[in-house]
């Protein structure tokens, strides 16, 4: 393992770390696609290259700094291919310095074409850009893809696509249903930048992956796409990490085909009157009503129960229906006690809602 980066480090132009002694050197991928794009390129070719320092969203706590080496990625590359069937030019619709993002570029750069970066949501104007006869695919988050849903025009570009991988957060049954009657080609994604990105597809893990479940349904990931260490941190990459195997911070199960189901995070369980109630299953059932649009819930310091249910939603229903609505399938307890509407919920960069900034302000 590398030495912990110095503090004393620099940053070239091409956003290369490296200390002042030369001890350890990172490559993070800019911000800026087209220089993403030129540094990624350079870092394909190289004999020895850097690993990648990827920052992680930090949507549910603080960043950590992932330090991916090359084979990591390249291994997340080629199996994704494989599941896929197929390879050509991809769409960047996603921030270039974010691992899916990289994933974006390094894919399409491995078979031959450099990526198209899509301007907004207008992957239209970026499809149609592309006269070659390569298949086209695109990697976007549940909130890019909804959106979307609402543009007839941009929803027919989606379906000429190949594939699209669909991950960064849970995927609405609902939006799928819609997208896939449009001809849409969906694929739901799970991973994490400590697995080079998205390294379960539909449920079933990619060709070298393996995924176990824990004490408590912990989801446990291992396989050639894992992450070295954290950098400077050796603690936490002790603590992530047992004989091998990455230990997330979601609950899954397998369903009776044995796809991994995430039930949410495993810190993410408020305890509500003596109840125990998971937030991400609440949210999911939210989602599902056709008046709400987007929904996070939330546990809040109560003298009464504890904590008590807070659901932020972009919608139309009113308390009552939304009640009932997560009643008909989960205990009546597990019902929000309150609703805050909004209109809309905040974002981080790479497209993921931004709880930690809607917890504050509850």
């Amino acid at each position: 393992m590398p030495r912990p980066y110095d503090a004393g480090a620099t940053r070239s132009p091409l956003g290369r770390r490296a200390t002042s002694v030369g001890q350890v050197s990172f490559l993070r991928p800019s911000d800026e696609p087209s220089v993403a794009i030129r540094q990624l390129s350079r870092w394909l070719e190289a004999d020895n290259p850097d690993p990648l320092l990827i920052e992680t969203s930090g949507s549910t706590g603080a960043p950590k700094r992932v330090v991916l080496p090359r084979r990591a990625v390249l291994a997340s590359v080629e199996a994704s291919a494989r599941r896929l069937g197929e390879s050509g030019r991809w769409l960047l619709a996603l921030p270039s310095s974010y691992v899916a993002g990289v994933q974006v570029i390094v894919r399409s750069l491995v078979a031959g074409h450099e990526p198209i970066v899509v301007d907004g949501l207008d992957v239209g104007r970026a499809a149609a850009s592309d006269h070659s006869p390569t298949p086209t695919f695109v990697s976007l988050v549940p909130t890019q893809l909804h959106r979307i849903l609402a543009n007839p025009e941009q929803l027919a570009s989606l379906a000429r696509c190949h594939t699209v991988l669909l991950g960064g957060a849970g995927l609405d049954a609902e939006h799928r249903r819609l997208a896939e009657e449009a001809g849409v080609n969906i694929v739901a994604t799970y991973g994490s930048s400590e697995t080079a990105g998205g390294c379960v597809y539909d449920g079933v893990p990619l060709d070298g992956v393996g995924v176990t479940l824990g004490e408590g349904g912990r989801v446990r990931i291992a396989g050639p796409t894992l992450f070295s260490h954290y950098e400077s941190d050796p603690e936490l990459t002790a603590a992530s990490v047992d004989d091998g195997w990455f230990l997330t911070s979601d609950e899954g199960r397998f369903d009776e085909d044995g796809r991994l189901q995430i039930v949410g995070r495993i810190d993410d369980v408020v305890i509500s009157g003596g109840v125990k109630i998971p937030l991400a299953l609440v949210a999911d059932r939210l989602r599902e009503n056709l008046q709400v649009e987007q929904a996070e819930v939330f546990g809040v310091p109560d003298p009464e129960w504890g904590q008590k249910l807070v659901a932020v939603i972009v919608g139309t229903a009113n308390d009552a229906e939304l009640r009932d609505w997560v009643s008909t399938v989960h205990p009546r307890s597990w019902a929000p006690r309150e609703f805050v509407r909004v209109a809309s919920l905040p974002l981080l960069p790479n497209g993921k809602v931004d709880r930690q900034a809607l917890q504050a302000g509850l």
